[in-house]
């Protein structure tokens, strides 16, 4: 359980992070072959779960899960977007006199990249209306909002982790007593 909880952790980070309130900005993990392909098993245990959750026919799971990748498209750059915005305040708001006329730019350009991020959704929530019942569409919100939840926890808990890591380098092993 905890091995998958960090496979999530690692695939979803970049797909999800960004719709958490209070993104930390966090760069997403590098993008290999082993990443692409965790990726990859994850959206299909989505696909899956949200398959036998909704009791989607053949055409309903097809057309969902085109759905959700075209617009996962679309969300990417934003949330890439929210990252850059999240970093350059975070740095901003760091420094020892921070520029209010800069901080109010960024929240500005932030509240304005979120308002983008709710009209994709909202795009995606209405094609879904074209094909799912509004019962399926409820519980798809409901099981995504939760899926969410639980990244944003395991981000949390990552960064809280690294956090009280200290900067030196590992330790050395110790040899078992012969």
């Amino acid at each position: 359980m905890k091995h998958l909880a960090w496979v999530l952790l690692l695939v979803l980070t970049p797909a999800l992070s960004a719709q958490v309130p209070g993104d930390s900005g966090t760069a997403p993990p590098p993008d290999g072959p082993e990443a692409r392909q965790l990726r990859a098993q994850v959206r299909q245990r989505w696909a899956e779960h949200v398959r036998s959750t909704l009791g989607l026919s053949d055409d309903q799971a097809g057309k969902l899960d085109a759905t959700e990748r075209r617009f996962e498209e679309q969300r990417q750059p934003i949330r890439a977007r929210q990252r850059q915005i999240n970093q350059a305040l975070n740095a901003e708001l760091a420094a020892q006199t921070p520029n209010e006329d800069r901080v109010k730019q960024l929240m500005s350009e932030r509240q304005q990249n979120q308002l983008k991020l709710q009209g994709v959704n909202r795009d995606e929530d209405r094609e879904m209306q074209g094909y799912l019942t509004p019962v399926q569409r409820a519980r798809y919100q409901e099981a995504r909002r939760r899926f969410q939840e639980r990244v944003a926890e395991l981000v949390r808990h990552r960064r809280e982790q690294r956090q009280r890591m200290p900067t030196q380098g590992p330790r050395p092993r110790r040899r078992p007593p012969r």
